[in-house]
């Protein structure tokens, strides 16, 4: 048995021209971290006592005699890219899907990473990113970006940049104390659940070109964001209003990104005190992020009251494998 620990990241810049289509042309950027909530992922082979061969268990259970015949897309196409077969799989998470946390793509990452360690490979970090890119954007055809899937894998507080060329991930130099005061700045709470990301992703897909000045904008955001991240002069008051820029811009892609209710909520909170936020993911619900600084945070989680407040510590390491039991295996010919 393989059980993988793959984190669920935060975006805070640049979302948006991690778009292949945009980046390709226009380069982009973004800024995000992973946090301490995770999801779990479990595979083992399954005891051929049974009149099916897969037994997969999410939210849903699926029993199925061959690979084919799975619904959950990601699962079926990752089992096939990889020649996985007689498999139960057991999906668990800290945080609720379709919330804007970059689920599914932690749970794709977790899941290859599962497979080549039930296989007794090794990959390293790039490799489950790109892996993990493939598996959703082109074999699973879902619309998005692409710094979920290199967020989960890496870990970190990171700038990913991307061109035409591929993506450089490079860590957020800051010092232990300053990164302390970031996440101590960051309050996190849960609006409800959203729709699905790739169906909210397909209505920015096709509002790239009509909207390539403010993802311009939102690029330049990324060097301004790290500059106060990285200068230890200046105050981090300033990364809390540039979030309240960048959420106005992104708002300005897509009607489906926010909902009157959501606009309610950050108008409360800015009202409270907060500095800025957003909401993260692709949007239409799922988590609201303030910047508060410490004399205005109990106004603004009272502000929230009627939401989930959800405390985070940042986390560092990326998916990993945290149980690996090998087993022997033969496939039935």
């Amino acid at each position: 048995m393989v059980i993988t620990q793959t984190p669920f990241r935060m975006s805070f810049f640049g979302g948006g021209t991690d778009f292949p289509e945009y980046y390709k042309k226009n380069g982009g950027a973004v800024i995000s971290t992973t946090f301490d909530k995770y999801c779990y992922v479990s595979v083992r082979h399954l005891p051929r006592f049974f009149d099916y061969k897969n037994e997969l268990i999410y939210s849903k259970i699926e029993r199925v005699k061959s690979e084919d015949e799975i619904v959950h897309p990601a699962i079926r196409n990752a089992m096939k890219m990889m020649d996985m077969h007689e498999l139960r799989i057991t999906y668990d998470a800290d945080l609720p899907a379709r919330s804007g946390l970059g689920t599914s793509s932690s749970f794709a990452v977790g899941l290859l990473n599962a497979f080549y360690a039930l296989k007794g490979k090794y990959a390293d970090k790039r490799k489950l990113a790109d892996d993990a890119i493939y598996l959703e954007r082109v074999l699973c055809d879902e619309s998005g970006g692409v710094q979920d899937q290199i967020a989960a894998a890496f870990g970190g507080l990171n700038r990913i940049d991307f061109d035409a060329d591929g993506y450089r991930v490079s860590p957020i130099i800051i010092s232990p104390e300053r990164k302390r005061e970031l996440n101590d700045s960051l309050l996190l709470f849960f609006t409800g659940f959203s729709r699905f990301s790739s169906d909210i992703q397909e209505g920015t897909k096709r509002a790239i070109k009509d909207k390539e000045a403010e993802l311009k904008e939102m690029y330049a955001l990324v060097d301004e964001a790290e500059a106060v991240l990285t200068d230890k002069s200046k105050s981090l008051s300033e990364f809390g209003r540039l979030l309240n820029h960048t959420w106005e811009l992104k708002r300005g892609i897509s009607s489906s990104i926010s909902t009157d209710s959501i606009d309610s909520l950050y108008k409360k909170a800015m009202e409270a005190g907060a500095l800025g936020g957003k909401l993260l993911g692709a949007g239409g619900g799922g988590f609201l992020l303030f910047f508060a600084e410490p004399d205005a945070r109990s106004s603004v989680m009272k502000a929230m009251d009627e939401l989930l407040h959800v405390p985070f510590e940042f986390e560092n390491n990326g998916t990993g494998v945290v149980h690996y039991s090998p087993e022997s295996y033969e496939p039935v010919v």
